[in-house]
């Protein structure tokens, strides 16, 4: 095909609307894009004995102990859970799930139905998608719908309004020091088009919000949607919505594991076998003259044991290591102490899935207000008889604020907000589960939070305390996104690797 980029990202345009060609141009390298994941200095080779010992097999631990794994180190990784993953936690028929509060709940959704307590997705761009080297290898990996249909008419009302509204100014001569005889032509004409207005400039509603009525054949030309009034388009609420999804964290295009985001997680288990202890609860972490010695109750044998290891990752939420005794230097351990942690609330409910079956909606999200603040709509197995669908998510204070009420009264409330968005059809929903992650032991939070002001604690605990390395989200720009976990732990793992060879050439030296 000849011609030039342009042309052939206007076909591609004409053909696949926006998102389209954004991925084209991000795929020609035509924007900017995430940095790069931080290149592994490590380099595969023979075993030279060197022992690290990894505390947490979160995303963080198994990613840097696969990494150190495959670069000639001796690893063990210690996990207090009776699982893999961390924060990233699928539940399915016969999970339990306790809280600190003495709460629990037995999930009992129809076999094969799961629910994303945790992570839900990843992110797709390509330095991201390399952050999960493994996941392609072991895990099949499926790509998420967009949002709603209900979002495209908001998007698409507020071009309409602010395009006419853009029109009616350049009219008027507003803009005659910005704009030329000719580029004010071709502003108009742009305007038109981006904005579906009719010849005169005036927004009158769009079929690129959809219909009420579907086009048939014959006259069944179909009866679009009405336009979302302007007022209510300039409601903050609105807008908090409707743009969430290009924030670049929430940009297109996300993946998550068939069957599960802890797939992800379980294949890095699978390689790494044995160096896996789960049920291991770190009771204390000290450094000795050679590295480091890490004491632990081993809740399978039901005794207390310890290790010894030239190095340490840390991956531990820092909410729980305030409470481990611990041997880092003063500064290390006051910063530990003064980082605070969000909470997080999901609600999730079996149901038959009458948002695809009587309304067309395919994944995607739908905002409420006051503390629910969104529903989730699943993007697995569309079609079938049944879902998983998220009822509930709250972060923060609104978080809080669920958290505190007792377990049928939160039910109670996601219950009312799918009423209120799907009239008649609360009634269908069965088998709710509630997490509430300031709540799950060996947690205590969703996300670490530094306050303004806290740039140099964050910066103290990305350098090594002696044989201790810190990782995982709380030590990345991403926050809660696995994938800061993992550049995370690249991070720890390139550290360790450059100070052995340093020390290994030091030692050498006659």
């Amino acid at each position: 095909m000849s011609g030039t980029r342009r042309d052939f990202l206007r076909r591609v345009a004409q053909a696949g609307g926006y998102r389209a060609t954004y991925l084209t141009m991000q795929a020609m390298g035509l924007l900017g894009t995430a940095a790069a994941a931080e290149p592994l200095a490590l380099e595969p080779g023979t075993p030279h004995g060197t022992k690290v010992v990894i505390l947490g097999a979160g995303m963080a631990g198994l990613s840097a102990a696969y990494e150190l794994c495959k670069a000639g180190y001796d690893c063990v990784v210690l996990e207090a859970r009776d699982r893999v993953g961390g924060r990233n936690w699928t539940l399915r028929p016969g999970t339990r799930l306790d809280m600190t509060d003495g709460s629990r709940q037995i999930c009992d959704f129809d076999e094969g139905l799961y629910w994303n307590a945790g992570p839900a997705e990843s992110s797709a761009s390509p330095s991201r998608s390399r952050s999960i080297p493994i996941a392609a290898h072991c895990c099949t990996i499926r790509r998420p719908t967009a949002a709603s249909r209900s979002s495209c008419a908001k998007r698409s009302t507020t071009r309409g309004e602010i395009s006419e509204l853009l029109g009616k100014a350049i009219n008027r001569g507003a803009l005659e020091e910005e704009l030329s005889a000719h580029d004010k032509e071709r502003m108009l004409a742009f305007l038109q088009h981006y904005g579906d207005l009719s010849p005169d400039l005036r927004y009158q509603g769009s079929t690129r919000s959809g219909y009420k009525t579907l086009p048939g054949p014959a006259d069944e030309a179909g009866v679009r949607r009405e336009p979302v009034p302007l007022g209510v388009l300039l409601d903050a609420d609105m807008w908090t919505a409707m743009l969430f999804e290009e924030s670049f964290a929430q940009q297109a295009t996300m993946f998550q594991p068939v069957g599960g985001m802890d797939c992800i997680a379980q294949a890095f288990a699978s390689k790494l076998g044995r160096i896996v202890r789960l049920g291991s609860e770190v009771t204390a972490i000290r450094r000795t003259n050679n590295g480091v010695s890490i004491a632990f109750l081993d809740k399978q044998a039901g005794r207390h044991d310890a290790i010894e290891a030239a190095y340490c990752i840390v991956t531990i939420p820092l909410k729980v290591l305030q409470g481990i005794e611990c041997d880092f230097s003063p500064v290390h351990r006051a910063v530990i102490r003064d980082v605070d942690y969000a909470n997080a609330v999901k609600i999730a409910w079996q149901s038959r899935r009458f948002w695809e079956a009587d309304e067309h909606i395919y994944g995607g999200i739908s905002w409420t207000t006051g503390p629910t603040i969104q529903v989730w709509y699943p993007s697995d197995r569309f079609f079938s008889a049944k879902g998983i669908l998220l009822g509930a998510y709250a972060i923060g204070g609104q978080a809080d604020e669920l958290a505190m009420r007792p377990l049928p009264e939160q039910f109670d409330m996601s219950r009312a907000v799918v009423e209120g968005l799907h009239p008649g059809r609360s009634r269908e929903l069965e088998k709710p589960m509630a997490v509430a992650w300031s709540k799950i032991p060996y947690s205590l939070g969703f996300a670490a939070r530094f306050r303004n002001g806290q740039e140099s604690e964050y910066s103290l605990l990305n350098t090594p305390d002696g044989p201790f390395y810190f990782a995982g989200e709380h030590l990345s720009q991403i926050g809660p996104w696995q994938e800061g976990a993992i550049l995370s732990a690249r991070r720890a793992a390139n550290m360790i690797d450059k100070h052995r060879r340093v020390t290994d050439v030091t030692n050498a030296k006659p």
